[in-house]
């Protein structure tokens, strides 16, 4: 997803990325990575948790035990 860049938006990208030590190009690239990573981060924490495994035969056993007379 390449967005068109404005005169302005893209001097202000060279800036950066000199400051950064790289090519324009490898700067945007990079960016889009960041930002393609943070969504799917985004994503996986937004998943719904797995349901909860009812107890097993032992931990049943074991409730049982700790429960007070």
């Amino acid at each position: 997803m390449t967005k068109q860049l404005t005169e302005g938006q893209r001097a202000y990208e060279a800036k950066r990325a000199a400051k950064a030590g790289m090519s324009l190009e490898k700067w945007l690239a990079a960016k889009e990575r960041d930002r393609a990573q943070e969504a799917r981060a985004r994503d996986e924490a937004a998943k719904p948790p797995p349901p909860a495994k009812k107890p097993g035969f032992f931990g049943r056993l074991l409730e049982k035990a700790r429960r007070p007379i």
